[in-house]
């Protein structure tokens, strides 16, 4: 009797902490063809969604964890690993694993309007407004690391969509002897191709900067906004395999135009 009290008492101060009795309602099937270990995280991932284990809360130790999924240490361990993989949980060393909190720091922003709209073929026109050879201006020279004076092309572009001004976009690029000089460098920054990932094969990485801005008078008019038009400006430059440069350029829009989303936290994955 005694030793039956003391188990309903385990099993209560259990239940005060969230409900998580140690055998309750955690079956795989071993029958099944997605693997055990991968059942146990999706498992206890649900469990975290739903509320069960707290971000920042330590879940419980492997060896309770093999005993109450009757799974061995070496399974729970390719559980764990695959949340951590996946960012759900972080694990310190000596202290256990964690369901991790919102880090605002970390968060992933995406362009998304900017690839839908490069998408909407039916209401998006890319119009060319110029393309032509200019000397390298110190500012030109110092963002493509050429000599000052180099000729590089520059082009300006307007995106419409639904027959309004939405983005101004100016570009300065490398000109390279060894290709058609317009004709190829509008196929390779080709907008719809950077924003879709089809930028070309000379493009290894770029680097984007957006910052809010006052439009200036060209900016203003172009877009056929009326002044003062606060906008956004998102600067990007572009680099080849050799990790050198070969575009630098800028779109404007209003500020208006420009939005971006993100998600932060424990979320639902796609498969």
């Amino acid at each position: 009797m005694i030793w039956a009290k003391r188990q309903m008492e385990t099993v209560d101060m259990e239940t005060k902490k969230g409900g998580r009795t140690p055998n309750q309602g955690h079956v795989l099937d071993r029958n099944a063809s997605l693997p055990v270990y991968k059942q146990l995280a999706e498992s206890l991932h649900q469990r975290i969604l739903a509320g069960e284990f707290q971000p920042g809360e330590r879940l419980p130790a492997e060896t309770k964890l093999a005993a109450m999924y009757k799974v061995s240490p070496m399974t729970v361990r390719q559980a764990l690993n695959r949340l951590s993989s996946q960012n759900i949980v972080t694990a310190i060393r000596g202290s256990g694993t964690y369901v991790k909190e919102i880090e605002l720091g970390s968060a992933s922003f995406y362009l998304q309007n900017l690839g839908e709209l490069f998408g909407d073929e039916e209401n998006t026109v890319i119009r060319i407004l110029e393309a032509r050879l200019t000397p390298a201006t110190e500012k030109i020279a110092d963002k493509l690391s050429i000599p000052v004076g180099e000729r590089v092309i520059f082009i300006r572009r307007l995106l419409v969509v639904s027959g309004e001004p939405a983005f101004y976009h100016r570009a300065y690029l490398i000109n390279d002897p060894d290709r058609p000089v317009v004709e190829a460098e509008l196929e390779i920054t080709d907008l719809k191709g950077l924003f879709q990932g089809s930028g070309g094969s000379i493009i290894k990485f770029g680097d984007l900067y957006l910052e809010s801005i006052i439009l200036n008078e060209e900016e203003t008019a172009i877009l056929n906004l009326e002044k003062p038009a606060p906008g956004m400006i998102l600067e990007h430059i572009y680099y080849d395999f050799e990790n050198k440069p070969v575009s630098w350029g800028w779109f404007v829009c209003s500020s208006s135009r420009l939005k971006m989303h993100t998600r932060v936290g424990i979320v639902e994955l796609e498969e």
